[in-house]
């Protein structure tokens, strides 16, 4: 029904817009006197009370304009008013161009030399005048903080945490809420996801120079994507600029960890033909980064099994279970050595074919080469019927001796080539769009058609394990560093060959959209300004994995023991978790990877079904949405944007199950499911004064189960059972925010505001032991009940109102208060566990730092703090995963040379932040891996 109304609304004011026979439209670009775009601008015709703001390409759009002569004024925060004459004739479209030059500032704000309008200018403007509660960051201010990609700048906003991979920023989490919990888009389209279990985007994919604006809604509006349930981040390319634009990057630098060097350089060039028509922009970017990091991980106990030596009436073994005090039942020290190589390219092209009809094209492809040789040496605890009083030693509580099958294990890939011995994961994300806008009378009309994919491809990984049995002591002196050590340390030959395999994995996902959007003046108050829009939305995905798994035996003794291999040392030096961790003797990579698989005569190879079948699966997801909204002045100072969203949802997934007791029985299976969602909200956004705005939202939102989740399949590794759940209900949360903003004349903001999030059927993993086999089950359900209260508060501004140097500096703070419960989670017996934490959501989340600049020189200090979080339930308390704190400490620094020219270096990870991840108790180490300091380091040019 509302789509037929959307409809129906469409067709009358295209046939009504041309009774306007007396009126004509103004449309406009506005740059800084570098030909860069102005967004967040405000243009008004002042005796019509007839406004807009300019968009992120600077461009504006005013519709029903009568015959004649006007003025047009440009207000921009820090600025001076600017106005302009137009002439407007019946029926047609007046175009017009403005400069807002940078020597306009009302107040004496510092300069960089050639940066035109302040990028701070620019987000706030684009900030302040948005209907919806939003954070924007342009590409400006990116390049001021030491971010090498678009993770790592969006970490810095109010409200948002990263989770690392490698010592970058990967996963974004809003609010508290997952990653898979929020919507990532490029130019409006949404990012596919190249991770084979989840929606998450890969932010470190893609270089923060590649972006032109990010925006992030925390309080999406029903022109945009529903699955929104954190918030909508929307990363906006570079537009074709108005006049000739080249820019280059050239920089090395050093990995602290490995002692290697850093490569990076960029580049973009684009222009406008001299009749304003056609424009480009190209860029490219490359990152080449050898490096690595040191690890440390264990899994948590506190009981141990052990034999009696007695035997029941059955004849069968008594087993006797000791609860003691908790200890690493598994012990992991791993070394990993990541080449990473990141390249980007990005064309857009647009072409103005009047001042009513332009077309664009924007394209994105980046390519990522993570190469990487990883390390382990692992010991696990023996326990059950083959361990007898002797074997192990307890000492008040703490047990401090145990038998332990200790493995040496090599990751790697075939030598040569693109892997050279070394895993290979091929990353890439690629985006196609082709949209319009047009103006027909007094309706502007967008659409835009867009293909997107993201695969991972992970081609011949390769792993040999050696293993032995012997005993450690266990070390519980330190519960923050666990350590086993042998008894008595083995010889080479004591390692015999376990395991060699070779793997290939490959998953892909493909994304098409489709939107159009119309929009006209509806003044339903008579306050000048007013629409109404209404827009059709369509998305088909396929996600799909394909993955196989074979394991070789040699068919010689020539890999019997460790000693018989060419092998690889790394000792204590090398490690700089602490001096008293030892990674050891592990086969070199080098041979690994030269060893001929294929040769029969050498090796038996076998496809192990069970190690990969089940993870298999191919998902078709279609989404068919559309809206009405209105946004309209209620007073000359309240405006308000309600409308209606509807999402339906159709899905179409297949997946593989295994037999429990026989796993060469293989049955695939199928499922289907649908759902709608209705999605109301409402936006109030109140203009105190010029520079005083205060927000308030209802919306609802959704988040759909991750594709894995969502396969009939059922998976057995070990003594683990993994099950899929096609009856996953999606997500829901109805969410509410208040905010109040601040705007210094001197461009700054001074804002906070509280938000609350009701969720529904949130998806959590089930634990649980099954009788009879002991198999430990893991399965996907819906949760009841959700809640997310939490506050935010941020502060930046110069200040200048300091004497002498010190009105150069600047302070940048936000700071984000964050709380939630979670009901109807049940533990390994199927009782409920009463109130916890919603897994990701980090109760406290800090940014800080202060700058100076003066017209050449520029420094900062940038700090980012995230507090621990429960990132994943266990069976019970005990076992439950938690990310710990972290705290990020960068600098960097900016000389400009002359107009066009700049140096810069960066110092990112002073402090040595280690990923940290702990089980129950703060002080049991689950995993904690470090990645050491990283220098960079180079030269800029701009020219304008």
């Amino acid at each position: 029904m509302n789509l037929k109304l959307a409809l129906v609304t469409l067709f009358v004011a295209v046939n009504f817009s041309f009774l306007y026979a007396q009126e004509g439209a103004v449309r406009g670009t506005i740059t800084d006197e570098n030909g860069l775009y102005v967004p967040g601008a405000s243009v008004m015709i002042e005796e019509l009370n007839k406004g807009t703001v300019t968009n992120f390409d600077g461009e504006f759009t005013l519709l029903e304009i009568p015959e004649g002569t006007h003025q047009l004024s440009v207000k921009y925060l820090g600025y001076s008013t600017i106005t302009q004459e137009v002439e407007v004739s019946a029926n047609k479209t007046s175009s017009v161009k403005l400069i807002l030059n940078s020597a306009e500032t009302t107040l004496g704000t510092v300069q960089i030399i050639g940066s035109g309008l302040s990028a701070q200018a620019k987000a706030l403007n684009s900030q302040k005048n948005k209907t919806n509660i939003t954070n924007i960051v342009s590409t400006e201010q990116i390049g001021k903080f030491p971010d090498a990609n678009i993770g790592d700048a969006a970490k810095r906003i109010p409200g948002i945490t990263m989770q690392v991979d490698q010592g970058e920023a990967r996963n974004i989490i809003v609010r508290g809420l997952a990653p898979q919990l929020n919507s990532v888009t490029l130019n409006g389209s949404r990012i596919p996801s190249a991770e084979g279990d989840n929606r998450n985007v890969q932010m470190d994919l893609i270089p923060s120079d590649m972006i032109q604006t990010i925006e992030v809604s925390k309080a999406v509006t029903p022109d945009m994507d529903g699955d929104a349930l954190g918030g909508s981040v929307n990363l906006v390319t570079r537009s074709a600029p108005e006049s000739f634009r080249l820019s280059a990057t050239v920089g090395s630098g050093l990995n602290f960890i490995s002692d290697k060097r850093i490569l990076n350089g960029s580049f973009l060039i684009g222009d406008r033909t001299k009749n304003g028509k056609f424009g480009y922009m190209l860029s490219a970017s490359i990152n080449d980064n050898d490096f690595g990091s040191d690890n440390v991980e264990a899994e948590w106990g506190n009981e141990f099994e052990y034999n009696t030596g007695e035997q029941d009436e059955d004849g069968e073994d008594i087993l006797e279970e000791l609860d003691v005090n908790p200890f690493a039942k598994t012990f992991e020290i791993r070394k990993y050595l990541v080449q990473r190589i990141r390249r980007s390219f990005s064309a857009n092209f647009d072409y103005r074919f009047n001042e009513n009809n332009s077309i664009y094209v924007k394209s994105m492809y980046n390519w990522r080469d993570d190469r990487e040789n990883r390390f382990a040496y692992s010991s696990e605890i023996l326990d059950g019927e083959d361990i007898q009083i002797g074997d192990f030693d307890i000492q008040n509580g703490n047990l401090t001796r145990f038998p332990t099958e200790v493995k040496r294990e090599t990751k790697g890939g075939v030598a040569g080539g693109r892997t050279q011995s070394r895993r290979l994961e091929d990353q890439r994300m690629q985006n196609y769009s082709l949209g319009g806008d047009h103006l027909l009378g007094n309706i502007k009309l967008d659409w835009m058609g867009s293909f997107a994919k993201a695969s991972e491809d992970r081609p011949q990984e390769r792993y040999i394990v050696y293993a032995s049995e012997y005993e450690v002591n266990n070390d519980v002196s330190d519960t923050r560093k666990p350590l086993h050590t042998a008894v008595t340390n083995p010889d080479l030959s004591d390692f015999e060959l376990d395991e060699l395999t070779e793997e290939n994995q490959y998953t892909e996902e493909k994304d098409f959209n489709f939107f159009a959007n119309a929009e006209m003046p509806a003044d339903f108050f008579g306050k000048g300004d007013g629409i109404i829009k209404a827009g059709l939305r369509g998305r088909f995905k396929t996600k799909t994995r394909d993955n196989d798994f074979f394991e070789y035996s040699p068919e010689s003794g020539d890999l019997d023991n460790l000693s018989s291999v060419n092998t690889k040392f790394y000792g204590s030096n090398d490690f700089i978790v602490d001096d008293k961790y030892e990674p050891g003797i592990f086969t070199s990579a080098n041979f690994l990877g030269n060893l001929n698989l294929n040769n029969a005569e050498l090796f038996e190879k076998e496809a192990v079904l069970d190690e990969y079948l089940g993870e298999n699966f191919e998902v078709k997801e279609n989404v068919y949405a559309g809206y009405i909204m209105a946004n309209q002045k209620l007073t000359d100072k309240l405006s308000a944007l309600v409308g209606i969203r509807v999402e339906a949802t159709q899905i179409e997934s297949k997946g593989n199950e295994f037999d429990v007791d026989d796993t060469s029985i293989v049955t695939q299976i199928e499922e289907t499911s649908n759902y709608t969602n209705v999605l109301p909200g409402v936006h109030l956004k109140y203009d105190a004064t010029d520079k005083t705005v205060l927000r308030f939202a209802w919306t609802n939102t959704l988040a759909r189960p991750n594709y894995v989740d969502l396969i009939p399949y059922r998976q057995i590794e070990d003594d683990e059972i993994s099950i899929g759940n096609p009856d996953l209900n999606p997500t829901t949360s109805m969410n509410f925010d208040f905010m109040a903003e601040h705007y210094f004349s001197s461009v700054g903001i001074l804002s906070g505001g509280v938000f609350y999030k009701d969720i529904n059927d949130f998806v959590y993993t089930y634990v649980l032991e099954e009788e009879g086999t002991n198999f430990e089950i893991y399965q996907p359900l819906n949760g009841d009940n959700a809640k997310i209260y939490g506050a935010e508060i941020s502060f930046q501004r110069q200040l200048d109102f300091l004497p002498g140097f010190a009105k150069n500096l600047s302070i940048y703070t936000n700071y984000t208060f964050l709380h939630s419960t979670a009901s109807g989670i049940r533990n390994e017996d199927g009782d409920e566990r009463g109130d916890l934490d919603l897994p990701g959501s980090s109760p406290n989340m800090f940014n800080a730092s202060l700058s100076y600049s003066d017209k050449r020189f520029s420094t900062r200090l940038s700090g980012n703090f995230s507090d621990a979080y429960l990132d994943e339930l266990g069976g019970n308390d005990f076992e439950d995963r938690y990310y710990d704190q972290q705290f990020f400490l960068d600098f960097n620094v900016n000389y400009s040379i002359n107009k066009n020219l700049s140096v810069y270096g960066s110092l990112n990870n002073i402090t040595n932040q280690p990923l940290r991840y702990y089980q129950g108790s703060k002080n049991r180490t689950m995993q904690m891996e470090y990645y050491e300091r990283r220098l960079t380091f180079g030269l800029k040019y701009n020219l304008y």
